[in-house]
């Protein structure tokens, strides 16, 4: 029996190439658990795997996908059995390990973490990834303190999929939620999820050679990293914390330590790849409780196997909004 996955290619020259293709079970890599794929979802990290790699993929042919959810066909491992609904998230699963752009997946039984209870897998990729690590943001910023009541919490790239879930999320919570984006078209997207400013980019994105500016902000997830991180420690409000999740604006943060000697700011690093088991379960049980599933259903984009190439593209552009959810079924 053959099943259809995307294929990513590399030829003499270098240059990859991604189409749908037919393949069989028995080149599936070696692993415990085999799961029928029933969605998957886009990250950069895809758009990088579909596209030139970025230094991510190993060896060619490859399958990305860094996320799927399924039903469990056949394990080895005796904490998961057939019938099992499942969801996978990091573990460099797309990238160094063939993934869930393919309608059938085999990985190890310890990557895996059982759907929550009042989850769908086509909601648990609506939530993917980026959702997941949304999710571990914001416990981050609880965990040092924050609270509904100590004033805005900003997000940045906020119409990114990270950014939509944790606007949703943190709204949902009670916080007053201040939403960054470079689309002013996305405004009202921003304030359907939850978001009560529309911060642009330009009036954040500038750097100063102030190192501190008026106290603003009572948290931060941003997704930007870059010359906007640089800004915003600079005006967090005092002990206040911000959730680095991802590097849209650049990889070099140029600052000084004074937000941090002289205000107590926080800077929480945020891993979802190789994230420990409990947490995992902690996090998607709090994402089950804490999203409001009217709003994650507003952020679905619909795609097929088919559609990946493209939007793989996209989001390396930064033009896919919300989140992107491949039925790799239909």
């Amino acid at each position: 029996m053959t099943f259809n996955a995307l294929i990513v290619e590399k030829n003499d020259e270098g240059k990859t190439s991604a189409s749908v293709q037919q393949i069989s079970e028995d080149q599936l890599p070696e692993a415990d658990v085999t799961v029928a794929v029933e969605y998957s979802t886009v990250n950069y990290k895809d758009g990088l795997c579909i596209g030139p790699g970025g230094g991510l993929v190993r060896n060619y042919p490859h399958i990305p996908g860094i996320d799927f959810a399924g039903t469990v066909e056949t394990s080895s491992d005796e904490r998961y059995k057939p019938g099992d609904k499942v969801v996978l998230t990091g573990w460099r699963v797309g990238e160094a390990h063939w993934g869930g752009y393919a309608q059938k997946a085999r990985v190890k039984a310890d990557w895996l973490v059982p759907l929550p209870d009042g989850l769908t897998t086509r909601q648990a990729m609506a939530v993917g990834t980026a959702g997941f690590t949304a999710m571990l943001a914001v416990m981050a910023l609880e965990d040092h303190g924050l609270k509904p009541g100590h004033g805005p919490v900003l997000v940045t790239g906020a119409a990114g999929g990270v950014g939509s879930v944790a606007t949703a999320i943190l709204a949902n919570l009670g916080h007053e939620v201040a939403a960054v984006t470079g689309r002013p078209e996305a405004a009202d997207y921003l304030k359907s999820l939850g978001a009560t400013r529309i911060v642009p980019r330009e009036d954040i994105n500038e750097t100063t050679k102030r190192p501190l500016e008026s106290e603003t902000w009572a948290g931060c997830v941003d997704a930007v990293g870059g010359d906007m991180l640089a800004r915003v420690l600079g005006q967090m409000k005092y002990g206040a914390s911000v959730a680095a999740v991802g590097l849209a604006g650049g990889a070099q943060l140029n600052t000084t330590v004074i937000p941090f000697l002289l205000r107590g700011v926080n800077l929480l690093g945020i891993d979802s790849v190789m994230q420990p088991y409990g947490n995992r379960v902690k996090a998607w049980q709090r994402t089950a409780q804490d999203l409001p599933m009217d709003k994650l259903e507003a952020m679905i984009q619909p795609a097929t196997l088919n559609d990946l190439p493209q939007l793989g593209r996209d989001i390396l552009k930064g033009q896919v909004k919300g989140r992107v959810v491949v039925d790799v079924n239909a």
